[in-house]
């Protein structure tokens, strides 16, 4: 019988800035910030023990603008500069994760929740699916072959979101989240919404009307039967509401070579890793090496 094959999708940049906030500085013999690297090494690690993955990709994101710059230029405008101690260890972590053998893809022009959709796509049919984040952002990709891994309040909780979990917490489908963030807008991209549309009044009209398309359809044929208050905002705000749709809803056909069997876990060097454990004195992360092997 075939070993049933577990992919875990990193969305790196997420992950090392939930653990660079999540747990107090750490720095080497030399001193180098390292925090938010170990933290990092120790969701993933939790991760692969948790899922017993068997498969390994971990996305970046790019320095560079992406295609949603083109089309809004205050994308992600009023987000705060990244911290040095965060920009200092993309480079750590991403040595770590070439000494594991794990593959890196990265692509200027995208975000690394563009590359993380492709091949989460590419590969829903062959693999379960799991992507490792320290937010939410990929809900939206969540069925049933995909499925978010993710924190808790710190990092040695974690939540696992399937179809169910996304209904539950935000009353609408996985599909229908970027409807949802359309609506309620996402603070964190500089995405507006709709002004004056939370997210309970988002929710609710997702439920009721199924996406933002239908919605208007129905405001424009003088069907939908809305308060209106809410009607108006919706009117005023269409030309925003339908980019910030566009904004939201990741790429799922990014131009890359993505072939499953080259992210096998497991077919590392030992003593490579170790090695490269003991320059940032991770020696209690080396002491679990043999459970990452022996799963």
């Amino acid at each position: 019988m075939e070993e049933e094959k577990r992919l875990i999708i990193i969305d790196s940049n997420a992950l090392l800035h939930r653990a660079f906030h999540a747990l107090p500085p750490l720095t080497n013999k030399k001193g180098e910030a390292t925090g938010a690297v170990y933290g990092f090494l120790l969701i993933l690690f939790k991760a692969i023990k948790d899922l017993q993955a068997n498969y390994i990709v971990a996305c970046f994101d790019t320095k560079a603008p992406t295609f949603r710059h083109e089309k809004f230029k205050e994308y992600k405008a009023q987000r705060p500069k990244t911290p040095d101690g965060i920009v200092s260890q993309i480079s750590i972590i991403k040595e770590v994760l070439e000494s594991f053998k794990i593959p890196i893809f990265a692509k200027e022009g995208f975000e690394a929740d563009d590359l993380i959709a492709t091949i989460a796509k590419k590969t829903e049919e062959k693999s379960e699916i799991y992507i490792l984040s320290g937010d939410l952002d990929n809900l939206q990709l969540v069925n049933d072959k995909i499925k978010v891994y993710t924190l808790g309040k710190g990092i040695k909780d974690a939540v696992v979101y399937d179809t169910k979990r996304v209904i539950s917490r935000f009353g609408v489908t996985p599909a229908q989240i970027i409807d949802f963030k359309a609506l309620s807008g996402d603070t964190a991209d500089n995405i507006s919404g709709v002004p004056g549309i939370g997210k309970k009044t988002a929710s609710e009209l997702i439920q009721k009307f199924g996406n933002i398309k239908n919605l208007y359809s129905e405001i424009s044929q003088g069907m939908a039967n809305i308060k209106p208050r809410i009607k108006d905002l919706l009117i005023v705000h269409k030309k925003t509401a339908l980019l910030s749709l566009d904004l939201v809803e990741m790429k799922k056909d990014v131009d890359i070579e993505f072939l499953l069997e080259s992210c096998e876990f497991g077919k590392f060097n030992l003593k490579e890793v170790e090695d490269k454990l003991k320059a940032l004195d991770f020696n209690t992360l080396i002491n679990r090496l043999p459970l990452l092997l022996n799963r």
